[in-house]
């Protein structure tokens, strides 16, 4: 489809340290889940706050660093690609959805001396 665009920009907090693993032909996938905040004045004139957790998963050398260097509290900024999986769950027959940001780059935003900040790129590619 020409003309459209998949495009993630996050900043977050960590919600716990990444979960590493390396995939049957050794390419290394870290997963982790990452929390953004949004205040809002409700319908009432309440002030509210909603937390929304997105999947974050890193492929690669980006995966490595990030399996690395992250730990749950951290804040970090994120950009990539979001994709859908479906499958049909085998115990109840309904069909299941799970969203993903593939992270294509990744820096690290915590002030000097919270670990060092500092900024790395993925391939983006998938194996």
């Amino acid at each position: 489809m020409s003309g459209t665009v998949n495009k993630v920009i996050l900043i977050g907090r960590l919600g716990k340290d990444p979960e590493v693993r390396s995939t049957p032909t050794g390419t290394t996938v870290a997963k982790f889940s990452l929390a953004t905040g949004e205040k809002f004045t409700d319908r009432s004139g309440e002030k509210q706050e909603r937390t929304e957790w997105h999947n974050i998963v890193a492929w690669g050398k980006l995966a490595e660093i990030c399996g690395q260097y992250l730990r749950k509290g951290k804040l970090v900024y994120i950009d990539g690609t979001i994709r859908t999986d479906s499958w049909e769950d085998k115990e109840s027959g309904q069909k299941k959805y799970r969203t993903e940001i593939i992270a294509a780059n990744m820096q690290m935003l915590d002030r000097k001396g919270d670990d060092e900040g500092g900024s790395y790129a993925g391939t983006g590619a998938r194996k």
